[in-house]
């Protein structure tokens, strides 16, 4: 492998415009085999993400059978880059220091399974396309993270392929949805909206395929499921990651002939539909974990899509402020009043964990008060994790545990101004010890 040829060893993305096309030019980043019993050759990225992991469709498989499926993600962004564990069975190690996500350094050491790598940046970069607009459908980004989408669904969008979407909660998965649904050739079909997580296990089959008068206790008629309601259009199907497990067989099917028999029918009805599906969970990890049919997956994921949180894309902050109260009915010159140099910087010190959401939610009471509206503290640093009764007590303690520690020490060191050595000292912790639980939580 060659080494960087990059003046600045902090510089990771440039945007760059030839006639190759508008795009992204990402460093190129490589690893090479240290140690195991299972040597594999170089890999030399071609994109701004490399999947780790056994399974073949990964971009970097590993032949170790202490790796899982899908184990790791590196992705390359503007502040360097960075590996994400996908809950895999034996962890993922940076620099001995077992993460849940962290940056990496030129030559930082991984260990994934039993296997040791070496990572580091190479001369050269890959091209990742943006769009030229900061508009899609009805979605507003000016950033590179989201022009990268824009880019992706301008292709995708006309033809009939199915997509997943994949973000945390708030980010807008409906209106990536109903966005490609307006840009495509099925904008006069219909639009049907399952939310897949809100109907019990017991109703889902019939909401989904439909049932025959008499098939169960309290079906007095025959009723259409969304497939058939959705037929020449697009089914948005959110909440994908809640399906159970029993179900994701008939789903498949479906998808893979075209056709729907009701509850309580014996014949198959043809269906022309496209599906849109999301998820706030990563469904390599629900793979990885056994709740999600790995062929129901890939089935899914013919297009496969990010939508990046709000504190990953803060430069969009302002001007989807702007998008916003247009679309509540502002005009430019009561969103200018509304539009101080007060309100920038509380809209710019928010972490905004409700994503777009909560940005809207804040607006519209800021409008309905006429004045800048403090944000509350449980606006901004909410309990991200929840009581899950169906996991183990460890699992479950451990993964309060990391919520806890991330919170923590992100709050420690706002408050000491990111001095790590005065964050150390007043919360009685060794520094070295403080460095590693940064390094854990991806945060250093």
């Amino acid at each position: 492998m060659t080494s960087s040829s990059w003046d600045d060893p902090d510089r990771w993305t440039i945007e760059a415009t030839s006639a190759g096309g508008f795009g992204l030019d990402v460093r190129r980043f490589g690893f090479t085999f240290v140690g195991g019993k299972h040597a594999v050759e170089p890999y030399e990225s071609t994109k701004a993400t490399c999947s780790i992991g056994a399974h073949a469709r990964n971009d970097y498989v590993l032949g170790d059978p202490t790796v899982s499926r899908f184990h790791a993600e590196v992705e390359v962004n503007m502040r360097g880059a960075r590996i994400r564990d996908l809950e895999s069975r034996n962890g993922t190690f940076v620099d001995g220091v077992r993460v849940d996500s962290a940056w990496l350094g030129q030559g930082s050491t991984i260990r994934i399974g039993k296997t040791l790598l070496r990572f580091e940046a190479l001369g050269g970069t890959n091209r990742v396309a943006l769009s030229r607009s900061d508009m899609f459908g009805s979605m507003y980004g000016h950033s590179a993270a989201m022009r990268a989408v824009f880019a992706i669904l301008e292709r995708v969008a006309p033809s009939d392929a199915t997509v997943l979407v994949e973000g945390e909660t708030g980010t807008g998965k409906e209106e990536v949805a109903s966005s490609v649904h307006a840009m495509s050739k099925r904008a006069g079909g219909p639009f049907i909206t399952l939310d897949c997580g809100a109907i019990p296990p017991n109703l889902l089959e019939s909401e989904l395929f439909g049932h025959e008068k008499g098939a169960f206790t309290g079906a007095i008629a025959s009723r259409e499921g969304v497939f058939e309601a959705a037929n020449g259009g697009t089914l948005f199907l959110d909440e994908l990651g809640e399906l159970p497990l029993p179900m994701q067989p008939a789903l498949l099917r479906v998808l893979e002939r075209g056709e729907v028999r009701r509850v309580g029918e014996t014949s198959a009805r043809k269906i022309n539909v496209r599906v849109v599906a999301a998820t706030n969970r990563d469904l390599r990890k629900e793979v990885t974990a056994g709740r999600f049919r790995e062929d129901l997956y890939y089935r899914l994921a013919v297009f496969h899509l990010r939508v990046p949180p709000l504190r990953e894309r803060p430069e969009d902050i302002l001007g989807l402020t702007h998008v916003l109260l247009r679309r509540m009915g502002l005009s430019e010159p009561d969103i200018n009043q509304l539009v101080t140099a007060e309100l920038r910087t509380v809209l710019q010190s928010g972490r905004w964990p409700g994503n777009v959401r909560e940005l809207r939610n804040y607006l519209s009471r800021c409008v309905v008060m006429g004045e800048v509206l403090p944000i509350t503290p449980a606006e901004e640093q909410p309990r991200t994790w929840q009581v899950d009764p169906e996991k183990p007590y460890a699992e479950a303690r451990n993964t309060a545990l990391a919520e806890f520690e991330r919170d923590y020490v992100t709050a420690l060191l706002d408050h000491h101004g990111g001095n790590v050595s005065a964050a150390a000292r007043a919360a009685g912790m060794a520094r070295p010890y403080l460095h590693r639980l940064l390094r854990r939580h991806g945060l250093r």
